[in-house]
Formats: C-alpha cells, structure tokens, sequence
C-alpha cells in the first residue's frame, strides 16, 4: 500500500488504451487525465464532487474524477469524453442544442451516455435523478433534456434521426 508521499506507475485502460501513468498516491484521476495523459475533456469545476463537469465513466458508472484517486482505477476501464467518439449521445446534443458556453457538457454527455447503456428505457423520474449529479450554470435544463430523451428512445429503438453516421 502506498503513502501519500510515495509515487508509481498505476496501469488502467483509458478510451480502450492501456496506459501506465506514474502518479503521486493522492493524485486524483481528474489530474491524471489531464495533467498526465492530456486528456482535457473532463473539467474541474468545483473540484469537490458537486458539479459533475470532471464525470468520466469508469466500469460502465460514471464518476466524479476529481473525488476518484488515480490509484482507485488500477486494473479498471475509464472512458472519457474523448472515448465516445462521435456516439449518438453527442449528436444529440448537438441537434437539440444541449449546450450553451458548454463547459459542463462533458460531465452532462458521460452521466447521459452512461444512463443509455444502463437504462435506456428510463423514464423522466430515472432520467432526471441520474441527471440530477450534474450542475449546467447557464442554461435552464430543457435542451439537456430534450437531448438525453432522444438518446433514449433511439436506444430503445423509437428514433431512426440520431443513428450514428457511418465513417468516410
């Protein structure tokens, strides 16, 4: 077991790569990510939990990176924003304009991505409580819903408009 002084390498998939970072005992994953791997998609915002800007997905669940210790994913899968690579969710937002100055948007498309893998025949009570971990500072929540909805009943095979267009 480490120290908080001691230092080393912590081996974990991000985005489907193994990677091996060499981190401090209390570097978060939110700093890793960042600092380390050069992954800036998820932002620190409050950086004690309550925003849900830094939210990654880790073994299918998202989570707050800035409350995550790196040495906590030893071993384990972490998909960033960066990983979603052009997945319905993201297409969603931007068709019903999810967004405004967007710094929350990544926390906003990992909790929604995550919700459409679990559930994805949640309902409006599941879809706003998983929402619910996220604060957007600009805008009035009806857009974000909209596109989290539309996920969803694409996912439950309502909605032919969001498919995912193929690559050139």
């Amino acid at each position: 077991m480490w120290t908080l002084k001691e230092a080393g390498e912590v081996e974990f998939v991000v985005n489907g790569e193994r990677k091996r970072p060499h981190v401090r005992a209390a570097d978060t994953l939110l700093y890793t990510l960042r600092q380390e791997l050069g992954l800036t998609g998820a932002k620190p915002g409050c950086e004690n939990g309550d925003c849900g800007a830094c939210t990654v997905i880790v073994d299918g669940a998202p989570q707050k990176s800035c409350l995550m210790l790196t040495a906590e994913c030893r071993g384990h899968e972490v998909t960033t924003v960066e990983g979603l690579g052009g997945a319905p969710v993201q297409h969603a937002f931007l068709q019903e304009w999810g967004f405004q100055c967007g710094y929350c948007t990544s926390g906003f498309l990992m909790v929604a991505h995550a919700l459409a893998q679990d559930s994805p025949n949640a309902g409006e009570d599941e879809m706003a409580e998983w929402l619910r971990s996220n604060i957007c500072r600009c805008t009035g929540y009806e857009e974000i819903g909209e596109a989290v909805r539309s996920v969803l009943q694409h996912r439950a095979g309502h909605d032919e408009h969001l498919r995912v267009p193929p690559k050139a």
